[in-house]
């Protein structure tokens, strides 16, 4: 199970990573607490001191077009803000 999707990277969360040392990441719907906290860790090699999660459900979206009255639903997915240690930092740009 691959537990880290994608970092959430907002003007938001560029913020919150720079004064509060708070980082975003879309995790797997299934991952714990534990399993995020491990996989974070192993990956950028950083302390974590706290983790809060959240599930986002899908939206419901509906538009007209030519071809009619179209309907969806956006995906669902979860969301953890990690909060690490004093000093270190995650930096996502190095990879590019």
């Amino acid at each position: 199970m691959d537990i880290i999707k994608k970092p959430v990277i907002t003007e938001k969360m560029t913020e919150m990573g720079e004064k509060l040392n708070r980082y975003g990441f879309i995790v797997d719907k299934r991952a714990n607490k534990l399993q995020i906290k491990d996989a974070i860790q192993d990956i950028y090699g950083v302390e974590v001191m706290s983790i809060n999660t959240m599930n986002y459900s899908g939206k419901s979206k509906s538009r007209f077009t030519k071809a009619g009255f179209i309907s969806g639903k956006t995906n669902s997915f979860k969301k953890a803000i990690i909060t690490i240690a004093e000093g270190e930092t995650i930096d996502f740009y190095s990879n590019i």
